[in-house]
């Protein structure tokens, strides 16, 4: 008898325990794919982009300055990697922080006195792009919000919306150089601000905050007891007469997550070589962000060995004359457009100081044929082939962002048809709403 109440109670649940087999399909996309949305791939692919077939295409919208052939990189970062290659040393895993001796290179090359680093400061990372999403990563949880530029790059909400992070954004002030409205920006903190994104120089304003600006973003951040992204891809690249001032040293006690990578200053962004400097001089960060950074970037491994091989040449016998170069080009650029587009009636580019962007204000109650900067934009390549991308990609309408990285003469070409498009399509103020006015 009790053999029997032993078989009969395991009989009795099985059953529903075996039957764990789906009846049907049910594959379902996750919610953090479903999510996420790059807005310049949404804007982008709902316009109808046809060019004019009379007028080859001029595409001042891509920020990739390899594009056009006329912004090589030197020779010297060239054959450090052929010698890397040819070692045969960097064909296999390497730490998913990266080599030692390279995350070494990177620290010697970024370190000073105000901001000193070691090999144990550096992350290397698969892009700036990567180095971004880590640091994101590291110090948010759902729930939280980040302050991010407007006008500023897409990827940070990208990134944080598919983490279920909140994005709240600060404005830039075109009137001032692109400055951050300090007041706005310290309003929108709260016991959920996890992190604030700061972006110099700016994509896509190309503009270079001065050290006086920053010591104030930074006293926003200390008094609110908020870490900072510095988001420095750019650094470096600014104009004869202007200084870019990387924020970490002007710090005395805002821990800062330092983001950069080879991709602008060098002209190489496909061979995805990035990295997070880690700044914490008061030790706010302590061992967590740290260990929190070494575990995330296990979750893949790390940037190509080939280039972690050749970094050490890369920073270090790179000629000066190399970035000279590419900076003049883009100053020359970069004064051709705003010259030229300065005339046009309606029209209000914002000379930059640096990067490789100009933004353009479009009077749009100029235009009425146009609804917005979408629209405004799309029709620029229909009847003039030249692609800018509208600013509602950036968070700020009633703006196109140009890339300088074009060969001159494209340059100049763009702007001509530019000028032919506005002058087709602008009206200007009716003597009766002119009257009403006064």
């Amino acid at each position: 008898a009790i053999i029997f109440a032993v078989v009969r109670t395991h009989v009795s649940v099985n059953p529903a325990k075996l039957k764990s087999h789906r009846q049907r399909w049910n594959v379902r996309p996750s919610e953090m794919s479903k999510k996420t949305l790059n807005p310049i791939r949404a804007i982008v692919d709902g316009m109808k982009l046809t060019p004019n077939p009379e007028k080859p295409m001029i595409a001042l919208s891509i920020g990739d300055p390899t594009v056009f052939g006329n912004l090589p990189t030197d020779d010297t970062v060239l054959q450090a990697v052929k010698e890397a290659i040819d070692s045969h040393k960097y064909n296999g895993y390497a730490p998913s922080v990266g080599y030692q001796k390279s995350r070494e290179a990177v620290a010697n090359f970024y370190s000073c006195p105000e901001a000193p680093l070691e090999g144990k400061d550096v992350i290397l990372t698969s892009g700036c792009s990567q180095a971004i999403e880590l640091a994101i990563s590291v110090l948010c949880n759902p729930g939280d919000n980040i302050l991010v530029p407007r006008p500023g790059f897409s990827l940070y909400k990208t990134l944080a919306v598919s983490m279920g992070i909140q994005v709240k954004f600060y404005n830039l002030l075109p009137e001032k150089s692109w400055e951050i409205d300090l007041q706005h920006l310290e309003s929108l903190i709260d016991d959920k601000t996890a992190c604030l994104i700061v972006n110099n120089p700016s994509n896509p304003c190309g503009s270079v905050f001065t050290k006086e600006h920053q010591h104030k973003i930074l006293a926003v951040a200390s008094r609110n007891c908020i870490p900072i992204l510095a988001d420095e891809i750019y650094g470096d690249m600014v104009f004869p007469g202007c200084d870019f001032q990387p924020l970490a040293p002007l710090s005395s006690d805002v821990p800062i997550l330092s983001c950069g990578g080879l991709a602008k200053r060098w002209l190489v962004p496909g061979w995805r070589m990035g990295w997070i400097l880690i700044h914490d001089c008061n030790y706010i960060f302590g061992t967590g962000i740290r260990e929190g950074l070494v575990k995330l970037s296990q979750r893949i491994l790390g940037p190509c060995t080939v280039v972690q091989g050749a970094l050490e040449s890369i920073l270090n016998d790179t000629p000066p004359e190399f970035y000279q170069g590419t900076i003049s080009f883009l100053k020359s650029n970069s004064e051709i457009c705003f010259s030229e587009l300065s005339t046009v009636p309606g029209l209000n580019p914002v000379m930059p100081s640096g990067a490789m962007y100009i933004m353009v204000g479009i009077e749009m109650e100029h235009f009425p044929d146009f609804q917005n900067d979408v629209e405004f934009t799309e029709r620029l390549v229909t009847e003039q082939s030249v692609f800018c991308l509208p600013a509602t990609a950036f968070e700020y309408p009633n703006f196109f962002r140009i890339v300088v990285t074009v060969p001159e003469e494209m340059m100049i070409e763009a702007c001509i048809r530019i000028r032919e498009f506005c002058a087709r399509h602008y009206r200007p103020r009716s003597q009766d709403s002119h009257e009403l006015d006064q």
